[in-house]
């Protein structure tokens, strides 16, 4: 006997509340972002290896250890996208883009990574992603972190915290990366192997360190505040007077920074302790020097992502919506007169489920079970008089449940429009109503 296939690791199947809360996140994001006119775009799941290696950096721990690389049948490298900056950015230059700056962007869809699979964290995962290109205005940058707000408001999550740095312009960058060289040069001796390593690439990453040996030389190297322009201050002075404008609360992280070099001004992170180590839920920073690194265009950008399982893990439950109505066919000869009633009820936008298993009793069971707001029970088509064929239908509210009432009458409106049932037909008794269909044609 074959052995049952079973699933990859790092991967998930996403269903019944799981999913909801999933489609909920997503279902959000698109109606906040429509609401700051960011456009919807989607690009490959898939790009040529270089692009992202060009522009994560082939030093960083992503390049070097997590992405999906295979060369295709044509001998190509080819990448599993592990996060989407990188192909919009690749998106602008190639279809020509720079005509339509600035751009507000939003996209959303899988990503993949290498990586050890562990709470809300997956080698397959779903991302949330919105970006503005060629904007270099500080306006740019407290738009979107007013928009994350936003969108965290809305999804009901609670007890997140924006933490805030600057990562000045290319001056102050320079200039602070040559004090923290001299920094950690003199405590070399006290740096763990990899942080020795990143001295000599990329020795801002050492800053954010998880080795308890590097905490000590990290937490007394020079902030960046001693080496800020001052127009990097100045921008930074207008980004969190955005935020205080509009009422989104933010703190001041120092520590908070970006290893490579393209980054530039803010950087910030949505942190939450709800969900144990791992608590960033939306993170990004300005990244003006990326498009530039790519071949394109010097282009000003900033932009951030959101794990949507992570969001997920952090709604309230979503519910499954309850039918506004559930057909009940009589026996099998009911079912066709059944399903016509519901393509007319679901094509006026009510939400309406069909029992189609079992006996009568068993198919009752399932307007409860559902919660259905009302029941509608069918008879199959009987010859009247003069040959005409009539159908009988029996609809009432599905007490105690809500909603049984407003439900009767929406079902009422669109029978009344669809088949033409006469007004004296549609006065309920109660909370039922009982009316014939005729003529009908199947």
């Amino acid at each position: 006997m074959s052995k049952t296939p079973q699933r990859v690791r790092g991967t998930q199947d996403i269903a019944f509340e799981e999913q909801r809360r999933f489609a909920h996140v997503l279902s959000t994001f698109e109606r906040v972002r429509a609401l700051y006119c960011f456009q919807r775009i989607d690009i490959p799941v898939f790009e040529a290896t270089e692009v992202f290696a060009r522009s994560i950096g082939e030093t960083t721990d992503v390049v070097s250890k997590e992405m999906y690389t295979f060369a295709d049948k044509g001998g190509d490298s080819i990448t599993l996208r592990p996060e989407f900056t990188a192909g919009i950015a690749r998106a602008y230059i190639g279809n020509g883009w720079q005509q339509h700056a600035p751009m507000k962007l939003a996209t959303s869809g899988p990503v993949f990574r290498y990586e050890r699979p562990q709470k809300g964290r997956f080698r397959q995962f779903h991302q949330i992603d919105a970006e503005v290109i060629g904007a270099a205005e500080p306006a740019a940058d407290v738009e979107l972190l007013v928009l994350a707000d936003q969108l965290l408001s809305e999804l009901g999550i609670e007890g997140v915290t924006l933490q805030l740095n600057t990562l000045g312009d290319a001056e102050t960058r320079d200039a602070w990366r040559a004090g923290l060289v001299a920094h950690f040069e003199a405590r070399r001796g006290e740096l763990s192997p990899e942080s020795v390593e990143r001295l000599a690439k990329n020795p801002l990453r050492i800053l954010d360190s998880k080795d308890p040996r590097d905490r000590p030389a990290a937490d007394s190297a020079p902030d960046i505040d001693a080496f800020l322009t001052a127009d990097a201050r100045a921008f930074f002075d207008a980004v969190t007077a955005g935020l205080d404008a509009a009422g989104v609360k933010w703190t001041r992280n120092p520590r908070l920074v970006r290893g490579l070099d393209y980054y530039r001004h803010t950087a910030f992170e949505f942190v939450t302790d709800g969900l144990g180590a791992q608590g960033t839920v939306i993170g990004g920073g300005r990244y003006d020097g990326l498009i530039g690194t790519l071949g394109g265009p010097e282009t000003p950008g900033v932009g951030w992502a959101a794990g949507v399982e992570r969001l997920a893990m952090l709604v309230e439950e979503a519910g499954n919506p309850s039918p506004a109505v559930t057909l009940i066919p009589e026996n099998l000869e009911a079912e066709p007169v059944a399903v016509r009633l519901a393509t007319a009820l679901r094509s006026a936008g009510l939400v309406a489920d069909m029992a189609y298993r079992g006996n009568f009793k068993r198919r009752s069971e399932l307007a409860t079970k559902s919660r259905s707001q009302s029941r509608l029970i069918v008879t199959p088509p009987r010859i009247a008089a003069g040959g005409a064929s009539n159908v009988g239908i029996s609809l009432r509210a599905n007490q105690p449940h809500e909603g049984g009432d407003a439900a009767i009458s929406s079902v009422v409106e669109v029978l009344a429009a669809t088949f033409s049932l006469s007004s004296d037909l549609l006065a309920p008794r109660g909370a039922q109503l009982d009316a014939v269909i005729e003529p009908w044609s199947a």
